[in-house]
């Protein structure tokens, strides 16, 4: 059994790029995939079978590698992003983020443990230099202000030049502050079902290229998240991902966002601003709900994917830019280039490499490990002990339609944690009159379309909320959905009080 598990590691995760190792209950190295090798400087004759203290000639001899293994893991059958610094004689300095999952066999009771390697080191310097380096920028600035100041001809020019520099240093710590939250609440795409495993292995199969992906899927199953696996499995990961939601913006502001725009180009622009473009330049672009896109605008975008060129607002110069594009839908785009409301040409650019999301309905036998992950994650955020959840109420879950899909899980989720004060979950008291409502239309689904299904369905919470869109217990809260969203949704279904 053991050489079975060996060479379904050796076939599956051997092409992982972080380092990976498979110890047995005694601790003891059973394999380690090519890229720990390479990393650490070790060797398989030299690892496999040692115990993981022993390795390097008693280097992995960490104190808090065996905290992690030897208290923290017993007690949890995952953990992630383990923080350990140490020192190595071959590589030096390291900083790592450590998972550790416990694995259990098919067909045995036999348990491995596989421990994934992260180097952070570079990225966890560069942010806690981060202050410095403002510090350093702040007082360069200072300086030039001061030069101006006496320079009286060339004043007006300097003043320009440390704008743009200042505003360009405010884009990069934006999203820099931004990437460094999302590093420390990542949420990993939970789950163990074939669709998603199959989700997974197109991100590992495009993360190393350049190509164009258009991630599909409806509102709520995680689409950001496969953006953000094919960002951070690829070779632009230690920048920021840049994203942008087409459909929070009119068609004017996602233009002034997308490709920025120059002193005096419209009324109130008193100065040059940079795009998401230019921030992404190098990095990774994510536009979510591309089907949003005006129609005007679809003609621009299509000339950045094919040329990696435009001009800023008001400007006639060409920029060249370096990003990868990653765009998001819960459209049939298909559908709405024979509408007429999508340009064909950008169709095809962008239907290079499609990756679909699958909904949560699909992949039922998730739920379960979804539920444990959020009530969790949600009890420590709220100061709360983990609460138990009962199995009627995981079988309600269970049987539930998910129109949200995982977004809408998660708030219904956060709803019982909030009001349950006894060991045991406790779920709202409206769960019920959604659930049995979209069993009725489970029944009759058969007989009418998606968008069908969809507006029955928002209607119904509508009517449930007395039409009360955003708030508390409104149906923004119920759906999972962001306001504007939600509006949009309604426009494009004819939905009226």
């Amino acid at each position: 059994m053991q050489k079975a598990f060996l060479s379904e590691f050796d076939d599956v995760l051997g092409s992982v790029r972080e380092p990976l190792l498979v110890l047995d209950t005694s601790l003891k190295v059973v394999g380690a995939n090519p890229s720990f090798y390479k990393h650490f400087r070790v060797t398989p004759e030299n690892t496999e079978g040692a115990l993981i203290y022993d390795l390097g000639n008693g280097q992995w001899n960490i104190p808090k590698l065996r905290q992690l293994l030897e208290e923290v893991l017993p007690r949890n059958s995952v953990f992630n992003d383990f923080e350990v610094e140490h020192s190595f004689e071959y590589i030096g300095p390291k900083i790592m983020h450590l998972n550790a999952r416990k694995i259990h066999q098919k067909s045995s009771d036999a348990q491995q443990i596989l421990l994934a390697i992260e180097d952070v080191t570079e990225r966890e310097y560069y942010k806690r230099n981060l202050e410095i380096i403002v510090e350093a920028r702040t007082s360069e600035l200072a300086k030039a202000r001061k030069t101006a100041e006496k320079e009286k001809a060339t004043a007006e020019e300097a003043l320009l030049e440390i704008k743009k520099l200042k505003k360009q240093l405010e884009g990069e710590k934006t999203y820099l502050t931004e990437e460094i939250k999302l590093e420390h609440n990542h949420e990993n795409i939970i789950g163990k079902s074939d669709a998603l495993k199959y989700v997974l292995y197109k991100v590992e199969q495009i993360a190393a290229t350049n190509t164009t992906v258009l991630v599909l899927g409806e509102t709520g199953t995680g689409k950001e998240l496969v953006a953000r696996a094919v960002h951070h499995s690829s070779p632009r990961k230690k920048r920021a991902l840049v994203k942008i939601n087409c459909a929070a913006l009119p068609a004017n502001l996602i233009e002034n966002e997308l490709f920025g725009h120059e002193k005096g180009a419209f009324t109130g622009s008193s100065a040059r601003q940079l795009g998401r473009f230019e921030v992404a330049n190098g990095a990774t672009l994510f536009l979510d709900e591309i089907g949003e896109l005006p129609l005007e605008l679809q003609a621009k975008l299509l000339r950045v994917i094919q040329d990696g060129e435009f001009e800023r607002l008001g400007s006639s110069h060409t920029i060249k830019v370096d990003a990868r594009i990653i765009t998001a839908t819960n459209r049939n785009l298909e559908q709405e280039v024979k509408k007429g409301n999508f340009r064909e040409d950008l169709w095809y650019r962008l239907n290079v490499f499609p990756v679909t999301m699958p909904p949560l309905r699909d992949r039922t036998e998730d739920i379960p490990l979804l539920v444990a992950f959020y009530v969790k994650k949600i009890a420590r955020r709220l100061g709360k002990d983990t609460p138990i959840v009962p199995k009627l109420m995981m079988d309600a879950l269970l049987h539930y339609h998910w129109p949200g899909n995982v977004r809408e899980l998660e708030n219904i989720l956060e709803r019982a944690v909030i009001i349950s004060s006894g060991p045991k979950l406790r779920m709202v008291d409206d769960f019920d009159k959604p659930l049995a409502g979209l069993r009725n239309t489970h029944k009759t689904v058969g007989t009418k379309t998606l968008e069908q299904v969809e507006r029955d369905y928002i209607i119904q919470v509508l009517e449930q909320t007395n039409w009360k869109v955003s708030g508390k217990n409104s149906a923004t809260q119920i759906l999972g959905l962001n306001r504007s969203t939600l509006r949009a949704r309604m426009r494009k279904l004819d939905i009226n009080k």
